[in-house]
């Protein structure tokens, strides 16, 4: 049995690759401890590791003097603190997955000469992950052509794809799209804790359907606390009872349920439709470093399974448009949803606890 460390910003986009992960290695007979910011109080508390160990980090978001000084010396205290934690675990390999909480586990492990992989889930290469790349043992990537920018790894680069939590592998199932006098299940989400502008458009869009169009549909809308009075009431307005929450634990069962997905584009999200094999119009988040969310939605337009509809130009009445259109037409939905099948990678998690094992010399 070996020691593994992950390393992960504490948000559901970073931990949920890292949670597959961690499951797969200890059921291979592992242990694993996890490295994170003090945001796995939302999103990790029931992260499968022997400890979660919450270490000093920072980012460079406030460029004055002052502020940079600021997080250069967290910097410098998360990474004397990772350190320390390093000698005591002695873990065979250190693995990222992204976000700034990662550079002070990983160039600890790096100065300690202990292997290291980094796991990027964008189509883009993020910044932290382009810091630590030209460092580390190793990099697996969630897209097969990852752009890095302007870094050149040191390690070896292998395409293992995101892997995904065994609750999107356990919802996964057939798609069929229902013929024009069915039932509709229309589903909504964006990201962790939602996404206000789908709150702002989506039920005035609905509004725009016609009475028979409108009847049809089924929605479940994750919308933030602060938004559910307005939206419930919206949907009231129009005869249409939604099912609305500010976070669903069973996503990934409704969006298999689903017959048209509306969502961001995040990387996990990505993944998640490819195995799922559902059909969706992403809206990616605007103004993200490195146009991440754009990228990753494009990809899956390519390949057929999604349609990209830009934010700075989605109104109520084109997003309704797109709906319609898309309930009007069960044949393309299902080809939509074949297309996304195809992208979804189910053995990524074991590809990647493949290398994480190479890598530290502990394959049994």
């Amino acid at each position: 049995m070996a020691t593994f460390l992950l390393a992960a910003g504490g948000t559901g986009g970073h931990l949920f690759p890292a949670e597959a992960l961690a499951l797969e290695l200890a059921r291979r007979g592992h242990a694993v401890e996890l490295a994170t910011d003090e945001r796995v109080a939302d999103y990790g508390r029931d992260f499968p590791a022997r400890t979660i160990h919450v270490v000093p980090s920072a980012t460079f978001g406030d460029r004055s003097p002052l502020g940079l000084a600021r997080s250069a010396l967290r910097l410098g205290k998360g990474y004397l603190s990772a350190r320390r934690l390093l000698r005591r675990l002695r873990p065979a390999a250190v693995v990222g997955f992204g976000g700034y909480p990662t550079v002070p586990p990983l160039t600890a492990a790096v100065s300690l000469r202990i292997p290291t992989i980094v796991h990027e889930a964008n189509a883009v290469m993020g910044r932290a992950n382009r810091f630590l790349a030209g460092r580390v043992t190793a990099v697996a990537t969630g897209f097969a052509d990852t752009d890095f920018k302007d870094t050149k790894p040191a390690g070896i680069v292998v395409h293992t794809g995101n892997p995904v939590r065994a609750k999107v592998l356990e919802a996964a199932g057939p798609y069929e799209a229902p013929l024009s006098d069915e039932p509709f299940r229309l589903v909504v989400f964006g990201g962790s804790q939602g996404a206000r502008v789908f709150s702002d458009l989506v039920p005035p869009a609905i509004a725009l359907l016609d009475a028979a169009t409108r009847a049809r549909l089924h929605i479940v809308q994750q919308v933030r606390a602060e938004d559910s009075e307005r939206v419930a009431s919206a949907y009231a307005a129009m005869g249409v009872t939604p099912e609305i929450a500010p976070f669903f634990t069973d996503l990934p069962q409704r969006i298999s349920a689903g017959h048209l997905i509306v969502c961001r584009s995040g990387a996990s999200t990505i993944a998640e439709l490819g195995v799922l094999g559902r059909p969706s119009i992403l809206v990616p988040l605007p103004h993200a470093l490195d146009n991440d969310q754009r990228t990753n939605a494009r990809w899956l337009e390519r390949a057929g399974g999604a349609i990209v509809a830009e934010q700075a130009s989605l109104d109520p009445g084109s997003l309704a448009r797109l709906i319609g259109d898309l309930m009007a037409a069960p044949s393309r939905l299902d080809l939509m949803a074949a297309a996304a099948a195809v992208t979804g990678r189910t053995d990524a998690v074991l590809r990647l606890a493949d290398l994480a094992e190479r890598t530290a010399g502990a394959h049994t």
